[in-house]
């Protein structure tokens, strides 16, 4: 009986298939082994929980670290490329000549990296070849030319890319199981995103929710939140502020305001799809008509610098960081601004130049979110507040990432109204996005699972079909 009280399973297999039967004593008896063997199997639960927090809490500080440091050098060099450049006009003359040394750099060196997120989100899913170091300095030096030149594009993805990049070199390094690679590579994303935007929450949701539409892989939810968080400390650590955006006020939800904000998603959901459907239509009719990189990227170059001649402001270069505090407090903001931002960044980035959509994307929506505001008498920094991070999160299907989001930039103020209109221009937008390699695994608009997680690149021309039905 000693021996049975030191492992409990067998003494259930042996003694409870044999007595438990014959009478109430059996089941006393039974009881109390459970009593005896429970609290060794909570002792072995706990110590499998500990061995757990542990790892993630090491491996996600390691991954965090690596991105916050990342973050910094990379938000350093990008607020000094854009003060010479906003000091020095004349820079922008030369984007096609940057746009020509560019592309031979990446025909030459980075074909294995062009596939940029989309790669990233197709080895977190396949998990087959290793993630080029080279991408996170390629990348880096990619965006920071491109804004010094005056390039209308963002940052994120340059975060995201150099973070998952970083931290599948470490997996690799550690020669961790496929699992804890995929796990690595979310809390890599998570590190960049939220490291290089100072959101940490925000971070980690968005380092679960990208990779497959509708769907949160909760297993990699722990190193996500440490890497998150750590490499948002290291980046503020090392001394990089963020961008501070006027707060809303406050405002009461009521049925006519719930009425508003679904006009306004409808707005929200119209634009997200000329700007996913522009973006990628461009890229696709450049590459088809100039399949040489860096003759496409130098005419990529002279288009913007024909679209800033023709605008007659810089307003629409690089980031854009300060149209978008604009928005948030001038009712005389051009009513076109977020059209003009929209046609500068769907060039830089369809021509090939680096950087990511969230910068460019808040400053469309915040500028659209003005003007909607003045039409449906909402106030003006909320329009604009709900239109910088609904339209992003209908771009990327990210919905709750950039709900969040938007708390840690401009408050809580901005709930519930910044949910409702992001959740309903993410349905409104259907199936397409910024990034066409995330999965699906259920049409947004519901019905049976797919058969497999379908990218979204192949469900125009090759729809998924519903998995079978489970037989009798």
């Amino acid at each position: 009986m000693e021996n049975h009280h030191r492992n409990p399973q067998k003494l259930l297999n042996v003694k409870f298939l044999t007595q438990c039967s014959t009478d109430d004593a059996a089941c006393r008896w039974m009881t109390h082994c459970f009593r005896r063997g429970a609290p060794t199997l909570r002792r072995v639960e706990l110590s499998r929980s500990a061995r757990a927090l542990a790892q993630w809490l090491a491996l996600g500080s390691v991954v965090g670290g690596v991105c916050g440091v990342a973050s910094a050098v990379f938000l350093f060099l990008l607020e000094k490329a854009t003060e010479w450049r906003t000091g020095h006009e004349e820079m922008v003359y030369l984007l096609p000549v940057a746009g020509l040394v560019l592309g031979a750099l990446y025909g030459k060196w980075g074909h294995a990296i062009r596939g940029g997120n989309n790669l990233v989100i197709d080895t977190v899913h396949a998990g087959d070849a290793q993630i080029p170091v080279r991408m996170a300095p390629m990348v880096l030096l990619g965006t920071v030319l491109t804004h010094l030149f005056g390039g209308s594009a963002g940052r994120e993805g340059t975060a995201v890319q150099m973070g998952a990049s970083l931290a599948d070199a470490i997996a690799h390094r550690l020669r961790v199981t496929v699992e804890t690679r995929r796990e690595l590579l979310a809390a890599g994303i998570a590190g960049g995103f939220g490291s290089v935007f100072g959101t940490p929450i925000a971070g980690t949701v968005f380092g679960l929710e990208v990779v497959c539409v509708g769907r949160l892989g909760y297993e990699a939810l722990l190193p996500a939140l440490v890497a998150a968080v750590v490499g948002d400390l290291v980046t503020r650590g090392l001394g990089i502020h963020h961008t501070a955006y006027p707060l809303p006020s406050a405002l009461p939800l009521t049925w006519p305001m719930v009425g508003k904000w679904l006009v306004f998603a409808v707005a929200v959901a119209g634009v997200a799809v000329l700007f996913v459907e522009g973006t990628h239509r461009t890229k696709k009719l450049l590459e088809r008509r100039v399949p040489w990189l860096p003759v496409r990227m130098a005419l990529g170059g002279l288009g913007v610098v024909a679209l800033w001649k023709l605008a007659g402001t810089d307003d629409y270069l690089g980031l854009g960081v300060p149209g978008i505090v604009r928005a948030f407090q001038d009712p005389t903001l051009p009513g076109s601004a977020f059209a003009w931002k929209l046609v500068f960044t769907v060039v830089t980035l369809g021509a090939g130049f680096l950087g990511g959509e969230v910068t460019p994307l808040f400053f469309i929506g915040a500028a659209l979110g003005n003007l909607l505001a003045r039409l449906l008498h909402l106030p003006v920094e909320m329009g604009a507040a709900v239109g910088m991070a609904a339209l992003f999160a209908a771009a990327a299907n990210t919905p709750l990432a950039l709900s969040i989001m938007a708390v840690e930039l401009l408050g809580s103020t901005v709930l519930p109204h910044v949910a409702i209109v992001s959740v309903v221009a993410y349905l409104l937008t259907g199936h397409r996005g910024i990034y066409p390699a995330q999965r699906i695994a259920r049409l947004k608009h519901g019905g049976p699972l797919l058969e497999r997680l379908t990218p979204l690149r192949e469900l125009p021309s090759e729809p998924a079909k519903p998995a079978a039905a489970p037989g009798p």
